[in-house]
């Protein structure tokens, strides 16, 4: 071997191992001696390349130690099932109760029939036995209703009493009583308006009163507590009622044949 190759061959070395300068030993890491060791490179060379190599591989996952199984617990019984799911049961709706017109044109019907039967499933026995007694022809028809108050009126005759036809009251789906224009004598009138007064019934006083005679004669309430009247009966067309201090006069209207009606009132004092 000569000794030009041996220099050749350490200055190709000497080029290519160079050591770091302390500025490069600062910034990278620093060597533990100043001497250089092809084989401490290669450990670390080594190294760096296995750690590159596991940072690059997938992490195993570790194992979790698996729960011992305990005693088997039995299903809970499954609740009921909602009230939403449950059977619903209908309540039948209750039928309304007709209008008060419709029940009263259905009891008109029936006493135009003459059917008393048909008449009693919408209207009390005492309402049937007042309309099948009325004395005149029958009113032309319904003339309306208020509230639970409805009246037939004639139109081609005049009767006696504000009525001058028939009032029937429903309640209930019924009619529970009938007020009617009365055929009466003078003085069957004018007991029958001084007892619709004292029981404060207007309706009463209006079969056998015009208007004029009822708006005097309710204007003040009956007083049970005040002075009594005593009937003094019939003269002419004046019926009179006295009391301590003076009278109280109901003059009449109307003849034998179509009834009489108490159409004004008056007082005299003694």
């Amino acid at each position: 071997m000569s000794s030009r190759w041996l220099l050749g061959v350490a200055a190709a070395a000497a080029a290519t191992l160079t050591l770091p300068t302390a500025a490069t030993a600062a910034t990278t890491r620093t060597l533990p001696s100043a001497t250089f060791s092809p084989a401490a490179l290669s450990s670390a060379t080594l190294s760096s390349a296995a750690v590159a190599q596991a940072a690059a591989r997938p992490a195993t996952p570790r194992a979790t130690p698996r729960a011992t199984p305990g005693p088997a617990t039995p299903a809970s019984t499954p609740a009921p099932a909602a009230a939403a799911n449950a059977p619903t049961v209908e309540t039948p709706a209750l039928a309304a109760a007709p209008q008060p017109a419709t029940t009263a044109n259905r009891l008109f019907r029936a006493w135009l029939r003459d059917d008393r039967t048909a008449a009693a499933k919408v209207a009390t026995p005492a309402a049937v036995t007042t309309l099948f007694a009325y004395p005149f022809r029958a009113p032309d028809g319904l003339a309306g209703c208020a509230g639970g108050a409805c009246a037939f009126r004639h139109t081609s005759v005049r009767v006696p009493g504000e009525l001058n036809g028939i009032l029937m009251i429903v309640s209930g789906g019924k009619v529970t009583r009938v007020y009617e224009s009365r055929h009466y004598s003078k003085e069957k009138a004018a007991t029958h308006l001084m007892d619709a007064w004292r029981k404060g019934d207007r309706r009463q006083g209006a079969e056998v009163a015009a208007t004029p005679a009822l708006k005097t004669l309710f204007k003040v309430a009956w007083d049970p507590h005040g002075v009594p009247y005593t009937f003094q009966g019939c003269e002419k067309k004046t019926c009179a009622w006295s009391y301590e201090g003076g009278a109280l006069l109901m003059h009449v209207a109307g003849s034998k044949a179509r009834g009489y009606e108490v159409s004004s009132i008056s007082y005299i004092a003694d």
